[in-house]
């Protein structure tokens, strides 16, 4: 096992090496970037204001809208004959964010997911199986050349063919898959069709991310691979991947990388601090950033964090696991309940394969939910393929009264044949909202 000497620091050691960071990052920002210059003088903030670390509480939030109102190059705090990478995010919901990174930010990166790929169990002599969409996503790149300074050898597969990624498993003998794991478990049910066991073969560990992914989730990876499934966090307004990683001993909340960001959590609402150990809204205030360097972004990730020295040695704070976006909370009929939730109690029921989808439609202005849900294969054999037969609405019951009884909503159950939900080759689809589509068909 490897563990830097950043990450077993006493807290007043990483406290003083953050201010010094954040005292340079706030100079930088303060004299090359007007968006960051002007909000510091709305509030009255010169870099000299910053003396201790809680100041960091003085300083103005960064919101993603801020990042596309600036778009393309807006918030570059170098010249563009500095800028060595540029990346974005897929703009589905308007301007994509554009973020840049500077020769010495690439080798910080490279080095950062190289600890956390190490934290997750990968080791330089093992095969690293890269699963990440390549591009201009900051996932497939980020891991691969964390792999590699690592000193794995890397298979830049990338996402998707799914016989080409089963082909290269049993060949190439990898020792961590990195991806989604909605993708990574579809890999798995493919292998299962054809007829191969996902467990017999050289992996040991997973790194999993990009969606958020329920502790069910993970012990359906784990007995599907028969690997070691840890949680990774990155987004790509703060760097991509990196930033917090799940370490394999404990399983026990993510390590941040804190030397090079802070991290706080807020109420949403209030923009105040919670205490440790309460849910919020993380907010992450980069440290060694030069081409685009962050001042408390609030990623709309809702977690909690801790301080307390995990069981593997490592004293940096860790955050939980996310519980999912704010943008992504449903709220239906007044009730608040994330995707993950669902996922969460839908996993346990034995009778169910792990993919699902929420349909949100609108009627008589009122909110409709249909949970479809996919019937275990075995079941489905069971029943010669019959979905009219009895055991399919005791099941659909078994749900709705699940739904209903922890997630407080009550939905209409499809209960659908095996593989019959689409699979994602990235990120999974879990909601579909059709309310203004529905609503507008009403009204015609």
């Amino acid at each position: 096992m490897i563990i830097h000497n950043e990450e077993t620091y006493s807290r007043k050691e990483m406290e003083t090496l953050q201010l010094s960071r954040l005292q340079k990052t706030v100079e930088r920002v303060y004299h090359h970037v007007p968006f960051y210059q002007n909000k510091f003088k709305e509030n009255n903030i010169i870099p000299e204001s910053i003396q201790s670390i809680e100041d960091v509480r003085k300083l103005p939030f960064t919101k993603k809208k801020d990042l596309r109102d600036h778009y393309p190059y807006g918030l570059f705090a170098v010249d563009m004959k500095d800028i060595n990478r540029i990346h974005a995010s897929s703009g589905t919901s308007g301007k994509p964010t554009v973020v840049a990174y500077t020769k010495n930010d690439i080798k910080n990166w490279s080095e950062i997911v190289a600890r956390a790929i190490s934290i997750a169990g990968g080791e330089p002599d093992g095969i690293f199986h890269n699963a990440y969409g390549y591009g201009l996503f900051t996932g497939g790149l980020g891991l691969h050349y964390g792999a590699e300074e690592l000193g794995m050898a890397t298979v830049p597969i990338s996402g998707g063919n799914t016989d080409r990624q089963i082909t290269v498993i049993e060949d190439f003998q990898p020792t961590v898959i990195a991806g989604t794991p909605s993708y990574v478990l579809k890999i798995a049910e493919e292998m299962s069709s054809q007829g191969i066991d996902p467990r017999n073969n050289s992996l040991k560990y997973g790194i999993f991310g990009a969606e958020p992914w329920s502790e069910e989730m993970r012990k359906v990876l784990e007995e599907s691979f028969d690997i070691k499934a840890c949680d990774i966090y990155g987004l790509s307004e703060v760097m991509g991947p990196g930033v917090g990683m799940e370490c394999h001993e404990a399983q026990d909340g993510l390590h941040i990388a804190e030397d090079h960001f802070i991290i706080e959590v807020i109420n949403p609402d209030t923009l105040e601090p919670v205490a440790d150990g309460e849910e919020g809204e993380l907010v992450f205030t980069s440290l060694t950033k030069e081409a685009f360097p962050v001042i408390r972004y609030r990623t709309g990730d809702i977690a909690s964090i801790t301080r307390e020295k995990c069981k593997c040695g490592r004293t940096t704070a860790r955050m939980s696991r996310v519980k999912g976006r704010i943008d992504d909370m449903l709220i239906v009929r007044g009730v608040n309940v994330f995707p993950s939730e669902i996922e969460h109690y839908l996993i346990q029921m034995d009778e169910l394969a792990p993919h699902y989808q929420v349909h949100l439609k609108r009627k008589d202005n009122l909110d409709i939910v249909e949970l479809q849900v996919e019937l275990n294969e075995k079941i489905y054999q069971k029943l010669n393929g019959n979905m009219d037969h009895e055991s399919i609405k005791g099941i659909k019951k078994l749900v709705q009264h699940s739904m209903k009884n922890h997630c407080l909503i009550s939905m209409n159950v499809n209960v659908m044949p095996p593989r019959s939900i689409p699979r994602s080759e990235g990120k999974a689809i879990r909601v579909v909202d059709r309310r203004q589509e529905t609503e507008l068909l009403q009204k015609i």
